[in-house]
């Protein structure tokens, strides 16, 4: 097994089938990895109330960036050819 497979497990998707919307839940996905891993060494006293919060709140800027360029949610009620549902 990967070291990576290991440490960031993926699980499946099961949503509407874009590339955009694949990319986004990857990247959601391990943003829940990595803050769960945050949580766990500021829980165990290995890493600072402060720089928990300030490496959760970098994280949090990187995954709205994310989905700010691959416009997710821009417009939930279009599909694909923009019509509305």
């Amino acid at each position: 097994m990967n070291k990576d497979d290991f440490l960031y497990p993926r699980g499946r998707y099961y949503g509407q089938v874009k590339p955009e919307n694949l990319v986004f839940n990857a990247n959601l996905q391990e943003f829940a990895q990595k803050i769960s891993y945050i949580c766990n060494l500021e829980t165990g006293g290995k890493l600072p109330p402060e720089e928990a919060y300030e490496q959760i709140k970098d994280l949090w800027k990187e995954l709205k960036r994310t989905k700010k360029q691959l416009r997710i949610g821009e417009h939930p009620f279009q599909d694909d050819e923009g019509q509305g549902e």
